[in-house]
């Protein structure tokens, strides 16, 4: 199959289990820095997530995530090109799940379960020295999370107690760090600018700020959580280490 990739998520699985040779394009975001495999992008050809752009490639196989809008899948289909979603997994177990799903349907089979049983590896080392600290994951832009959502899930992995115990994204609990403190700080996406550094956020707080300065700090890069695939194993054994210290 000759292939093409619309977005920066689905960069990461063609350019992992995928041959040069048979990638026709990438997406333009790649060689990003928040791009994991940016490395193995060097040299491979762009395309804009454009219908007319990616038909004039005449591919075998399109693979996105979010490239091309949410009616790109429907699109290719009706002209005739078949489309493979990454999708989105809530756990770790769905994303290795989703890993072998995504390795079958680029006829990679063996790559996707190489990758996934070196998760599983990792996974138990990281479990047989679980610390049970807390930890309070912290961006630029002044979000946090708590219970259901992915990030929690690679807190827990990494057996730590999230410091944020309502669910979903919001804010960073000024109130409660003004009171007690966390035991490390997960602190992502630091390394860029994407997250308007320059605007007010609730980062911008001393209570926040001080959380930087004050707790042992984790940096969590942004190309370890942007997406869901096996690089986030990178943040859980960042934090699973980090909790040594």
């Amino acid at each position: 199959m000759r292939i093409v990739s619309l977005d920066y998520c689905a960069d990461q699985y063609v350019l992992k289990f995928v041959d040069k040779d048979r990638i026709l394009a990438v997406s333009p975001d790649a060689t990003e820095d928040f791009s994991y495999m940016q490395e193995a992008a060097v040299g491979v050809p762009t395309v804009r997530p454009v219908a007319e752009d990616v038909l004039l490639m005449k591919p075998d196989l399109v693979v996105r995530s979010y490239g091309g809008g949410p009616d790109a899948t429907k699109f290719f289909a009706e002209v005739g090109v078949p489309v493979l979603d990454i999708g989105w997994a809530p756990d770790l177990e769905a994303v290795m799940s989703n890993i072998q799903r995504v390795a079958d349907g680029l006829d990679e089979h063996k790559r996707g379960e190489q990758v996934v049983s070196q998760m599983k590896t990792r996974l138990q080392e990281i479990a047989q020295q679980a610390e049970g600290k807390s930890v309070l994951y912290l961006t630029p832009s002044g979000v946090t999370t708590g219970p259901d959502t992915l990030v929690h899930e690679i807190m827990t992995a990494a057996g730590l107690k999230n410091f944020e115990t309502q669910s979903g994204w919001r804010s960073i609990p000024l109130e409660d760090l003004a009171y007690r403190q966390p035991d490390l700080i997960g602190a992502a996406f630091f390394e860029t600018l994407t997250n308007h550094p320059d605007a007010w956020s609730p980062m911008k707080h001393p209570v926040a700020r001080k959380q930087l300065s004050d707790q042992t700090v984790v940096p969590l890069k942004g190309a370890w959580t942007s997406c869901n695939g096996w690089f986030l194993m990178d943040a859980v054994e960042a934090l699973a280490e980090g909790a040594k210290q």
